[in-house]
């Protein structure tokens, strides 16, 4: 075929083959995706769609018919099994062979799962990622069944707010001290454990899963403490790793990902990344970003830069959680953080201001749309209000960026 070949048929690839066709380009596009179904929307899945709100159509980033108009051929439920980075060749688990002019790796990342020695082979222990680990759930979201989530991140926390909401009695595990532990402030912890507790959701924190047990499917769920809990299902959200195997068995170099420069570009001629896969240079330090608008602007910057454009890419990071009714929107990244500020609205309307000395670097808002729009905006143009401006509610908050 020659052309471009897109490895990954989610968010990031998708944008990519997209934003290459909005750009001019008339060569041939390859997209290649494991599942049988159109790129569709990840979020959604443990939320709105996991509930039987949002009908299996909406999922879907783009009708089927636009990658036809469009002349990107989209190749599902296809695995690829080797790439001859020599040869610039791709080749399927049907045999099929490829050749490419450049390629583009967004192959997204998978769930990390339980060990078979853990118990993690035993059935209604899931994982949520895919729109097959949703449809597998969704059935077993009965009132009155017991349910226990291992980890306290935002996954386990979204699918513990869908548990209960169905009636379920939900127990969230978290190994660490405290949930949202390596992502979110206490006082972001301490709103989020308040409002699943007042929901009935127990949290248990500072204990960790020594195994599962079960005849088949799973019964009991062992704690580190010595203690059982019974269980009907079992959800493991402890994190994602990013799927690299192709990439390294290429010879593309890793770092925690698919290690990427400024421009996308891997460590191969004609190979480039974007997505839940890579690892990025971001303010002199190299990170991996797991969102959906990083995908996208990864990738769209990516495809400019796959027809010419050397330009690179800045981060402009931002996340979003629902849980219940609550709409958490994060915009920057805390990263060496060393106080927090806080600005109460009442109302359940609150936001948490990171700071590293005088430096703005993050916030995070509860159903405070109006904060987190201010916050980012600041952040992005690099201005760190006072903090007594920010606790000050008597004040309209867009006078911050004045």
């Amino acid at each position: 075929m020659a052309g471009i070949a897109i490895i990954g048929a989610g968010q990031a690839g998708a944008a990519l083959a997209a934003k290459l066709r909005s750009e001019g380009y008339e060569g041939e596009i390859a997209l290649f995706g494991r599942e049988r179904v159109p790129p569709y929307q990840r979020p959604p899945l443990s939320k709105a769609y996991l509930l039987g709100e949002s009908p299996k159509e909406r999922l879907f980033l783009r009708p089927e018919t636009f990658y036809a108009d469009q002349n990107i051929s989209l190749h599902l439920g296809q695995t690829i099994t080797e790439i001859d980075a020599a040869a610039q060749s791709i080749t399927t688990a049907e045999g099929a062979v490829f050749t490419y002019d450049q390629l583009a790796f967004t192959t997204g990342a998978e769930p990390r799962r339980l060990s078979a020695e853990q118990g993690g082979g035993l059935g209604n222990v899931l994982t949520m990622r895919s729109m097959d680990d949703a449809d597998r759930l969704a059935p077993l979201l009965e009132d009155g069944k017991r349910a226990v989530i291992i980890g306290g991140g935002y996954i386990g926390l979204e699918a513990a707010a869908v548990c209960a909401k169905r009636g379920m009695q939900v127990t969230v595990i978290e190994a660490a001290p405290r949930i949202l532990g390596r992502v979110a402030c206490e006082e972001t912890a301490t709103y989020f454990r308040d409002l699943h507790e007042g929901n009935g959701v127990t949290i248990r924190e500072g204990v960790g899963l020594d195994r599962l047990s079960g005849t088949d499917v799973v019964q009991a769920v062992h704690l580190t403490s010595g203690e059982t809990l019974a269980a009907d299902l079992v959800l493991v959200g402890i994190g994602i790793i990013p799927e690299t195997q192709l990439a390294e068995a290429a010879g593309v170099a890793l770092d925690r990902g698919i290690a990427t420069d400024e421009m996308g570009a891997t460590s191969l001629p004609h190979i480039w990344a974007a997505g839940d896969c890579t690892s990025l240079p971001y303010r002199g330090e190299r990170i991996r970003l797991e969102s959906v608008q990083n995908a996208i602007d990864q990738a769209e910057a990516v495809a400019c830069n796959m027809l010419g454009a050397a330009t690179p890419y800045v981060p402009k990071p931002w996340f979003w959680s629902d849980q219940y009714d609550t709409k958490l929107q994060i915009a920057g990244l805390n990263t060496g953080y060393d106080r927090i500020v806080i600005r109460d609205n009442g109302e359940g309307a609150r936001s948490h201001w990171y700071y590293q000395g005088d430096t703005l670097l993050a916030v995070d808002a509860m159903n405070d749309p109006r904060a987190y729009m201010v916050g980012k905006r600041l952040i992005e143009a690099g201005k760190s209000p006072d903090s007594a401006a920010i606790k000050d509610t008597s004040s309209d908050i867009k006078s911050l960026l004045r």
